[in-house]
């Protein structure tokens, strides 16, 4: 059953933890360990990760097959504000080793994350998704299997790129949009999905440098987050769209636009970084 495991109703599956994440994350990561086969999913705002930082934590070291289940991933989170939209989480997160993070763009990557995600807790591996507060779009190109690599082509041009543009989460559409204005104007643009950093560093060389190609060093990466850790992919001569300081009480829309995360500014930075 899918409801509430509460006195008198214990065929159900869902707990409600209340606002208690460290002990939610602690009781998780005791059952993957006890060896039921069960997989068990925690889920709460992507902020409130720092409550449950150690239980992720141990979950990595102990390789516990959790499913960590994290939403309103940005900004876009809305008039909570400042104290509820996280900037440094994510990449305080990919820092934790032997865990997998992924941010899906749609629900073609979504579909593909839970896969992810379940293969490895099988494995007694975790993996941590981040959900956007806002519905994303479909977008035209999106993969399920790409997800497993970490990142991949969303669209391409013929030829050598002149640029790449990057992006994750709710954000790779920007990108898109952006490209399709770039190759209206004669630019070769090629649009690279990261969902997931640690799925995409665990590929072979090649599989790498057929997505980003070291030839091409004009690179520009978009996340609604704080830039550190990107370096390793855009470069020295690449460029970023991030939020390098805490956020504002807006609803998610109008807090997005007031950051630069519009087509329109993106398309402004791919140029700017062309020259």
């Amino acid at each position: 059953s899918t409801g509430d495991f509460q006195k008198g109703q214990y065929e159900n599956r869902n707990l409600r933890f209340g606002v208690r994440e460290h002990g939610m994350g602690a009781i998780c990561n005791g059952m993957a360990l006890h060896g039921s086969g069960l997989i068990p999913y925690g889920a709460t705002f992507l902020v409130f990760a720092d409550y449950m930082r150690a239980a992720i934590r141990i979950s990595a070291l102990s390789h516990a097959g959790v499913l960590w289940v994290m939403t309103h991933d940005s900004i876009q989170l809305g008039e909570d504000g400042p104290t509820h939209q996280p900037i440094e989480t994510i990449a305080s997160l990919r820092a934790i080793p032997d865990l997998v993070l992924i941010r899906p763009a749609d629900g073609n990557e979504t579909s593909g994350a839970y896969k992810v995600a379940i293969e490895s807790a099988s494995k007694h591996e975790p993996t941590l998704l981040v959900f956007s507060r806002l519905a994303q779009p479909h977008l035209a190109g999106t993969s399920i299997e790409g997800v497993a690599k970490g990142a991949y082509i969303l669209s391409d041009s013929e030829g050598t790129p002149d640029i790449i543009l990057i992006g994750t989460g709710g954000e790779l559409q920007l990108c898109a949009g952006a490209a399709e204005k770039l190759r209206g104007e004669g630019k070769k643009v090629r649009v690279v999905s990261m969902p997931s950093w640690e799925l995409f560093d665990s590929q072979d060389a090649a599989y790498r440098e057929s997505v980003l190609p070291a030839a091409v060093k004009k690179r520009f990466a978009v996340e609604a987050a704080c830039s550190f850790g990107w370096h390793r992919y855009i470069g020295d001569g690449g460029a970023m769209l991030s939020i390098e300081r805490f956020g504002v009480s807006a609803p998610g829309p109008i807090a997005l636009q007031k950051f630069g995360y519009t087509v329109e500014n993106v398309l402004a930075k791919a140029k700017e970084l062309l020259g």
